[in-house]
């Protein structure tokens, strides 16, 4: 039976595999990824959560399946970028083509349409998202384990995003849910204006803490050791080796995707904090993250689902997580609710109810207070509704809580 559980998470490797052969198949090349979109979402909705946490005997096992991911995202990134080219790197299409006994180039050059190139856009950005950054935030966490750190900071190149390694360990999981955190976000923001805001904010703090860090050490600022310009340089090697690869609609194909992984990471972070309060001089409780136990979310991205127990307690394995069932619960399951997350109506609309309910049930005192002041910051009619029913409860007059909606 124990095997069974190291096995479940191969379900990722799966994935990266159909992946790495889907942009060889010519007009059918999305056809897997049509087919793996709807398996994980109908696969969340029917068959239900998965709350056990087994003991592993062998986590060396599962340490070694987050580090293959480096190379699996490389043939993924390879293949994809050989797919929208013109060129024939190395040879590679007429190698395979004549062992597989078919005319490679000729199929590739027969399905170069523009649907096509979005579709596969949108499928390797998405793979960069799962593939990528989400092997990398279990490594990177990491911090006394050098290989896995090397690993972590080289797949979050492919999004643009080494300075997750910085911000995301030293700056989210301390400010996270306060107004401190760039990755928390408040009540009635907008999910693009949270991709656009949340990166700017979080590569100006990983550059102060890196700043800290580096003054400490007695290290020079703009040197080799600052970890935000190597890591950048990292994703410009990358950018050249897609130049090198497939020419400049490679190098093209590639920007594109990588800037879509990335928004899909500023995407993850909005609806796994969307709204949280947390009184700054508390510490991190399961109840200030929005959690899922979906079982193929959980399988598929090492239980990244369990989000609640992951911020009380930053350095517990993937396999390690416990389900926490009463914590605050995310809509559905993770693909599910990036779905929801980009229709910002339909997104107010389910969230609204959800967030009053964590004001009800899962706030202290302090949070209640928090809470009345972003529900009236927020700009969401219900929300400021309820700040206006609860204003009895702070002792605040009609005209207090109207003047404080308009200075917010």
């Amino acid at each position: 039976m124990n095997s069974l559980h190291y096995l479940k998470y191969s379900l990722f490797h799966l994935v990266s595999l159909t992946a790495i052969v889907a942009p060889l198949l010519g007009i059918y090349a999305m056809y897997p990824a049509i087919i793996l979109f709807f398996f994980f979402l109908l696969g969340d909705f029917v068959l239900g959560d998965d709350v056990t946490t087994p003991k592993f005997k062998r986590p060396g096992i599962l340490t070694f399946q987050l580090w293959i991911a480096l190379p699996l995202l490389c043939a993924i990134l390879f293949t994809a970028i050989w797919s929208v080219s013109s060129q024939d790197f190395l040879g590679f299409g007429h190698w395979l083509g004549s062992l597989m006994g078919v005319d490679l180039i000729a199929i590739r050059d027969a399905s170069q349409f523009g649907w096509l190139f979005v579709g596969k856009i949108i499928s390797v950005g998405l793979l960069i998202g799962l593939v990528g950054t989400i092997t990398a935030h279990e490594l990177t966490h990491r911090t006394w384990d050098p290989i896995s750190m090397f690993i972590g900071r080289w797949l979050l190149a492919f999004s643009f995003d080494t300075i997750f390694s910085i911000e995301h360990v030293y700056g989210h999981h301390r400010y996270v849910s306060t107004t401190e955190d760039p990755a928390t976000a408040p009540r009635g923001r907008n999910v693009y204006h949270h991709i656009v805001a949340s990166t700017i904010k979080g590569n100006i703090s990983a550059w102060k803490i890196e700043q800290r860090r580096l003054k400490r050490k007695g290290q020079s600022l703009y040197g080799w050791h600052n970890k935000v310009i190597t890591g950048h340089l990292m994703s410009v090697c990358l950018i050249a080796a897609a130049w090198l690869i497939g020419g400049v609609a490679g190098a093209l194909f590639f920007v594109i995707s990588a800037l879509w992984g990335k928004s899909l990471l500023e995407i993850v972070n909005f609806m796994e904090h969307y709204g949280m309060v947390r009184d700054p001089s508390t510490p991190v409780q399961p109840r200030h993250s929005w959690n899922a136990n979906n079982r193929i979310s959980s399988w598929v991205m090492f239980n990244l689902t369990r989000h609640s127990h992951h911020h009380a307690q930053g350095e517990v394995p993937f396999q390690d997580l416990r389900p926490f069932p009463d914590a605050p619960m995310m809509l559905t399951g993770y693909l599910g609710t990036i779905i929801l997350a980009m229709m910002p109506h339909v997104w107010n609309r389910l969230m609204v109810p959800k967030v009053l309910a964590w004001d009800r049930d899962y706030a202290s005192t302090r949070e209640r207070e928090l809470a009345y002041e972003a529900n009236l910051k927020s700009g969401i009619p219900a929300l400021v509704e309820a700040a206006k029913k609860d204003a009895a409860f702070y002792g605040k007059t009609s005209g207090e809580v109207i003047a404080q909606g308009q200075m917010a």
